[in-house]
């Protein structure tokens, strides 16, 4: 018998699903003859970490579970870069991945090839993102501006010598003046 792990997430303002993705996924397992042994009910944003489906994992690792079950590709990935991540892995530990509302089974050859799909737009998405920030940078520099962060601690470089020349530790230093204290060697040492 198929051990079977279900996860029904929902973000904070939708928490009605959560009971009808509960039974969908049950009763999906059941009609399959698979045991349900993790059962995670988890209500979170898409952007933040999801602890509640690292257990899942974590279980798949230990070769606890053989299938995992969701509702939709959404409830289970942050971002599609995310889901690809987490698939493979799943894939690599031989445990299989189904989304039931949108018939996604991963222990199918179908399945599989679906997934693969999916890699090539991760990698599609990464690249989008990649010329985005390039061109963001290009950007800043034609209109003047330094791409990153401002140089907080370099406009207190008169302040650094002075306090070191009257013999304050580079780590006092950096506490009067609310900086860091590498920072502060850096300037320190290019004096």
């Amino acid at each position: 018998m198929k051990k079977a792990a279900i996860y029904a997430r929902v973000s904070t303002q939708d928490q009605r699903t959560l009971p009808m993705q509960i039974q969908t996924l049950k009763r999906y397992a059941k009609d399959r003859g698979w045991k349900v042994e993790i059962e995670i009910r988890d209500t979170a944003s898409g952007a933040i970490d999801r602890p509640r489906r690292d257990e899942i994992l974590r279980a798949a690792r230990k070769r606890e579970i053989d299938t995992v079950l969701v509702w939709k590709l959404d409830r289970w990935g942050r971002s599609l870069i995310d889901l690809m991540a987490s698939l493979r892995e799943l894939t690599e530990l031989g445990v299989g991945f189904v989304s039931v509302t949108e018939a996604l089974d991963l222990t199918t050859t179908t399945g599989r090839a679906m997934s693969g799909m999916l890699a090539i737009f991760a990698d599609y998405e990464r690249e989008i993102l990649r010329e985005r920030v390039k061109m963001g940078m290009a950007q800043a520099r034609l209109a003047g501006r330094m791409p990153g962060r401002p140089p907080s601690a370099a406009l207190k470089a008169d302040e650094i010598r002075t306090l070191a020349v009257s013999g304050d530790h580079p780590a006092e230093i950096a506490r009067k003046l609310g900086i860091g204290r590498t920072s502060v060697r850096r300037i320190l040492k290019a004096a």
